[in-house]
């Protein structure tokens, strides 16, 4: 996150925003399943295979989910405007979620918004790696990390990158719910509009040049 320059700083916790709100809609609209945190759909499957219970919803999440990384990861290997193509799938998905609501069985919507939230997370993929933009425990692992060097010492404020994009995810998924309880599943056409109002602002990412520090 802090090797990303200020202005791909915030469109990493708009995006994350997008996560959030995303993720609200279809946790209310699945009944409790996730289209963006894998590790939740994760314990839900070993829990409901405990209780012999059906697990093709989560299944079918989980491979959606990583369905959508890999194909943008593909198409991000063709280097001119990759990012752009990748936020611009992002939004195709979400809006055929969104027109699918209604005369599709929910778990196709559900699926098709997985897809999107795995693409979104290979936006600011570099050498292979990702920025995790749909969850968050590696950015609360970061915080407590860059404290710690603060209190030793290091950068006082290096935590903070990785605190914006935590509350990015959690302001979008207030809006989200809210979203849900008027529109359900169509509240997912203002999240196509919004991850077409971010592709200009997309671009590629640039990198600031800070003194090195293990583990950034």
């Amino acid at each position: 996150m802090i090797r990303l320059d200020r202005k791909r700083q915030t469109v990493a916790i708009l995006l994350a925003a997008l996560a959030g709100y995303v993720d609200a809609v279809a946790f209310l609209a699945s009944g409790s399943y996730f289209v963006s945190f894998m590790s939740g759909n994760s314990t839900r499957l070993g829990v409901t295979l405990a209780a012999g219970q059906s697990v093709a919803l989560v299944v079918t999440l989980v491979a959606a989910f990583v369905t959508g990384v890999a194909g943008a990861t593909l198409l991000g290997r063709r280097r001119r405007g990759r990012r752009q193509r990748i936020i611009l799938l992002v939004a195709a998905l979400l809006a055929a979620a969104a027109a699918s609501a209604g005369f599709a069985p929910i778990p196709a919507s559900l699926a098709l918004t997985a897809a999107a939230m795995g693409a979104e997370n290979a936006i600011f993929a570099d050498d292979g790696d990702a920025l995790g933009l749909t969850y968050m425990t590696g950015a609360l692992v970061k915080i407590g990390q860059r404290i710690a060097d603060a209190l030793n010492g290091g950068p006082p404020l290096a935590w903070l990158p990785f605190a914006m994009l935590w509350s990015g995810l959690i302001a979008g998924g207030i809006v989200g719910a809210l979203g849900h309880a008027s529109s359900g599943l169509n509240a997912l056409w203002p999240a196509a509009i919004f991850a077409l109002v971010l592709m200009p602002f997309v671009g590629e990412a640039t990198h600031p040049s800070p003194p090195h520090q293990p583990g950034l």
